[in-house]
């Protein structure tokens, strides 16, 4: 079987095991291909399952800029991490709808309760960088973890990756070197150790 289809299958497995709902970490580094996984994930899994980005609890911009971290944007202090953990908190207890944020890359900005997690939804699947990382506050969100997930990309395969994603853009290079790549050594330098691991 293919990464996603034998994760697919391990999630299945494990949340037909609790009977409950069963809340899901999937964490690397930028362009190492989370949203790729999950997407594949969500739809093997079905409606059963729902996805949480934690790209939707990015802080404002003009939150970044009363801040002076705009040039740091996506960096693990520029997200709503309490917001994070009181809507996955929510999500745990399983009694009523959840809804969560998401973010829109074409407004570069987070819609707030743009999507709904029902209580119909058994398999939750939670996706960003810097859901395993052992620094304060994200070290916190561990309990919430039943299956943890991390996408191991080497550096020199996210570089070209980013340069792909970011090409044509003014200022690309710098964006690249200052940030994108320091937050990518973060996720791979300082993220606790995940139940399953998957190379790319």
């Amino acid at each position: 079987m293919t990464a996603p289809d034998a994760l697919a299958a391990l999630i299945d497995a494990r949340q037909a095991a609790s009977g409950g709902r069963l809340i899901v970490a999937l964490a690397g580094a930028p362009a190492s291909g989370k949203s790729t996984l999950v997407d594949d994930l969500a739809r093997m899994l079905g409606a059963r399952a729902a996805v949480v980005p934690m790209d939707g609890y990015h802080l404002d911009n003009a939150v970044l800029e009363s801040r002076g971290h705009r040039d740091r944007k996506g960096a693990p202090w520029t997200f709503d991490v309490g917001g994070l953990a009181r809507d996955l908190a929510r999500v745990r207890a399983d009694e009523a709808s959840v809804l969560v944020p998401v973010f829109d890359r074409a407004l570069d900005l987070s819609r707030g309760s743009a999507r709904e997690i029902t209580p119909d939804v058994r398999i939750v699947l939670v996706e960003g960088n810097y859901l395993l990382l052992d620094d304060p506050p994200w070290a916190a969100l561990a309990g919430f973890w039943d299956l943890t997930v991390m996408l191991d990309v080497p550096l020199s395969v996210l570089e070209t990756r980013l340069i792909q994603r970011w090409e044509g853009r003014s200022g690309a290079a710098d964006w690249i070197r200052l940030n994108d790549l320091p937050n990518a050594r973060i996720v791979v330098e300082r993220s606790q150790p995940a139940d399953v691991v998957i190379g790319g």
